[in-house]
C-alpha cells in the first residue's frame, strides 16, 4: 500500500496501542512538510528562496494532496509567492487531521473516543494494520543505521524527520547521537536527483524555520 510521506510521519508519531503521541506540535510541522514535499515532487507546487506557489492545479489522484493543493492555491490566489514557513504554520493543525483521517479510511488506524482523567474528551488512533509501519521502520532502519542508500522518498522523509526532531519517534529507543549525524548527511540529498535535491532543500530549510521559532519560543 503506498502512503504519502505526511502519512507515514502520523504513523511513526502515533503509538500503536494507544493511539496517542509525545508531540503534536513536533508531527504537525513534519506532517505539513511532508505533504508540501509531495506536491513540490509531482509537480504541483514549487518552493524557491523560502516561498511557495502552484505551478499545476491538476489533481493528483491522491484525496489527501489535492486537498491540501486546493487549500494552497486559494492561500497563494491572485499568484503571490507567500513563505513556505507561513503556510506550515497556518496548516500543520489541519493537515495532521486531514492525514489522520486517510489513514482511518485506508484501515491503517482505527479512532477511539475516550475521556481523559474520566472529565476531557479525547481521540486516539491506535494501529489496525501494521504491516505498512513495519515495512516503513525496517526501510528507515535499512538507510539510517545499517547505512543503505535511500530512494528520493525516503531522503526525503528523512530529511523532514531531521528538521522537525523527530528522533524519537522514528528510531524509539536509539540514542540520537546515533542516528542524527546520519540523519543529517542524507538530508542534504546528496543521494537524490538534482531536482528532488533542491525540493527536499527547499521544504527542509522552512520545517527546520518553524520547528526553530516553536523551541525557542516554548523555552522563552
Amino acid at each position: 500500500m503506498r502512503v504519502t510521506l505526511g502519512e507515514e510521519i502520523t504513523l511513526l508519531s502515533l503509538d500503536d496501542e494507544s493511539g496517542a503521541t509525545e508531540d503534536w506540535s513536533a508531527t504537525g510541522w513534519g506532517v505539513a512538510g511532508g505533504i508540501l514535499l509531495e506536491l513540490v515532487m509531482a509537480g504541483r507546487v514549487a518552493v524557491s528562496g523560502g516561498r511557495l506557489e502552484v505551478v499545476d492545479r491538476t489533481p493528483t489522484g491522491v484525496p489527501l494532496l489535492d486537498g491540501r493543493l486546493e487549500r494552497i492555491a486559494g492561500w497563494t490566489d491572485g499568484g503571490n509567492r507567500r513563505k513556505a514557513s507561513d503556510w506550515l504554520a497556518k496548516d500543520r493543525t489541519d493537515s495532521v487531521r486531514a492525514a489522520v483521517d486517510s489513514l482511518c479510511e485506508r484501515g491503517l488506524v482505527t479512532e477511539e473516543r475516550v475521556r481523559v482523567l474520566g472529565l476531557f474528551r479525547a481521540r486516539r488512533y491506535p494501529e489496525a494494520d501494521g504491516s505498512v509501519e513495519r515495512e516503513l521502520r525496517e526501510r528507515l532502519v535499512s538507510v539510517v543505521v545499517d547505512g543503505a542508500d535511500p530512494d528520493d522518498r525516503t531522503a526525503g522523509l528523512i530529511a523532514l524527520l531531521h528538521a522537525a526532531q523527530l528522533y524519537r519517534q522514528a528510531f524509539p529507543g536509539l540514542p540520537r547521537k546515533r542516528i542524527e549525524p546520519r540523519m543529517a548527511e542524507i538530508a542534504e540529498g546528496n543521494r537524490a536527483g538534482d531536482s528532488v535535491r533542491e525540493a527536499i532543500r527547499d521544504v527542509q530549510a522552512a520545517v527546520a524555520v518553524v520547528t526553530t521559532i516553536t523551541v525557542i519560543t516554548a523555552v522563552s
